[in-house]
């Protein structure tokens, strides 16, 4: 709630994901050969938790905040060393990519409030993930309003999507995979 009261256009709601809105966004994805997960805006880390739980050993979840409080108590809370939790922009992903010596990315999820961010830094964003992504990479992202669907529909050639009620505030989740063009 600090954050959000901080930041109300950088953190995409005051209350944290709920557990069915993470699994409604993750059951569907297969996790078991990703080598390499991004997650963008984890704030306290719903999502942060359960892809740790469902990522193989030996593999890296890099998680991109802009708050350095976020960071801090991810790395402070959850002491995996699969995690790295960085404060930095998600346009920035892959300077920190190579900063990292990591890459390609397998998954992307993203909670980011493309609604409220500037059109601009949207699209840099989703342009920098395209060009991170792996050959079979897939970005998921939850989102309160549909500001991100334009922005996805003009990357992937599959954007899938679903409403989860079960989420304060509701929420749409997308999942874009295949590059178009």
């Amino acid at each position: 709630m600090r954050e959000f009261l901080r930041s109300p256009s950088g953190v995409g709601s005051a209350f944290p994901a709920s557990a069915a809105l993470v699994r409604a966004a993750l059951n569907p994805v297969d996790f078991s050969a990703a080598r390499l997960v991004v997650e963008f805006g984890p704030g306290e880390g719903p999502f942060t938790r359960e892809l740790l739980r469902r990522m193989p050993a030996g593999s890296t979840l890099l998680t991109i905040d802009t708050s350095h409080r976020f960071t801090r108590y991810l790395q402070e809370s959850l002491p995996d060393p699969r995690l790295h939790a960085v404060t930095g922009s998600a346009a920035s992903l892959s300077v920190i990519l190579r900063r990292l010596g990591l890459g390609p990315v397998d998954r992307i999820v993203t909670g980011i409030p493309f609604s409220t961010i500037a059109p601009d830094l949207g699209a840099r964003i989703l342009d920098s993930s395209v060009e991170a992504l792996g050959e079979q990479g897939q970005i998921i992202a939850y989102q309160m309003r549909d500001a991100v669907a334009p922005l996805l529909a003009a990357r992937f050639a599959e954007v899938r999507t679903a409403r989860i009620w079960r989420n304060m505030p509701p929420c749409r989740i997308y999942w874009a995979s295949g590059r178009s063009g």
